[in-house]
């Protein structure tokens, strides 16, 4: 019983995982796809396989959301609590997908951990969620925002006296670079949170310790589960990343994507903080945008993902909640 249900957590975390890829697929590649630096297929093979790559360069963020967020108890109940934290992020995944809202798998996550939690009363570290969920959530689409209106900037001082023409055509080989730069930030910043979840699967179910490193096959199947879903591509989200936001030229891609993903290595490296690769780069797409005017940005499409970025912890906590009483129901 026990370790049919440490399985079933891990098959449900990798398909978590699976959908992250493809909800996500649009944060590294939307601008450069909406530019025609790559075309999409290349695009979305050239994301998958950095994601891959990305997912081998640390164990920070899979810690975090192994340890520092819930404790459920051993067991179990304790392996529905996770299970039905991952149901509620795999359900709003999909209802934003439908609705080509891009908001954050890792907030849909952490708030279907802390929902399923509090319904079986089970510990949330409220710390660690304020330093490694909360803050990082208010402070990365800041930074996004401003690094990338400091470096769309730069790029208009530094090329103030070339030709559009010749400036459009170097950023679009320079996209390339910084298109892949950020699918090597999602693989290290999301494929990790799955790391996470399927160690913390292991702990309860009494297949690991708390001190344990994390297993190399969880490392390669989160690792292997988030590139198949990448490559499976995300063609709602990537319309709305890529156009419906402001209308990108390559120098404006190449800036937002630089952002991004400079963003996501400091949080990662630096901090071990799971921060939203969704929400980084759309701040930096808006960035960028406001650099040329902000009547350039469409902010009504902005407003209604700001409310999708809002309502994704809530929201995925109530699903996890339900899930938990259902599956509590009937395991009894």
């Amino acid at each position: 019983m026990e370790l049919a249900l440490v399985i079933g957590v891990i098959v449900v975390a990798l398909v978590f995982d699976y959908t992250n890829g493809f909800h996500d697929a649009a944060n590294a590649i939307a601008t450069s796809v909406s530019t025609r630096a790559l075309t999409p297929r290349a695009a979305l093979f050239m994301a998958a396989a950095m994601n891959f790559l990305g997912a081998h360069l640390g164990v920070a963020v899979a810690q975090t959301v192994g340890t520092g967020i819930i404790d459920p108890p051993s067991g179990p109940h304790g392996l529905v609590i996770v299970g039905s934290g991952l149901i509620g992020a795999i359900v709003w995944n999909l209802i934003t997908w439908y609705f080509g809202l891009p908001s954050s798998s890792s907030h849909a996550l952490i708030g279907g951990l802390i929902g399923a939690a509090l319904s079986a009363s089970a510990l949330v570290h409220w710390d660690g969620v304020l330093e490694k969920v909360v803050l990082p959530m208010i402070l990365s689409p800041l930074v996004g925002f401003s690094l990338g209106a400091i470096i769309m900037i730069a790029i208009f001082w530094i090329f103030r006296r070339s030709q559009p023409g010749k400036i459009n055509r170097g950023f679009r080989y320079s996209q390339t670079i910084s298109a892949a730069a950020m699918a090597l930030g999602h693989g290290l910043q999301d494929a990790q949170k799955t790391m996470g979840v399927i160690f913390l699967a292991l702990v309860v179910g009494g297949y690991a310790e708390q001190g344990d490193p994390i297993p190399q096959w969880v490392i390669i199947s989160a690792a292997a589960a988030i590139s198949l879903g990448t490559y499976a591509g995300g063609w709602r989200i990537m319309r709305t990343l890529g156009r419906r936001i402001i209308a990108l030229d390559p120098p404006q891609g190449f800036a937002a994507e630089t952002a991004a993903a400079t963003v996501l290595y400091g949080a990662a490296m630096g901090f071990g903080a799971p921060i939203s690769t969704t929400h980084t780069i759309t701040s930096a797409i808006m960035g960028v945008g406001a650099t040329k005017r902000l009547s350039a940005v469409r902010w009504g499409v902005a407003g209604n993902i700001i409310t999708a970025w809002v309502l994704t912890i809530p929201a995925a906590a109530l699903v996890a909640s339900l899930s938990y009483f259902a599956m509590h129901w009937l395991l009894e």
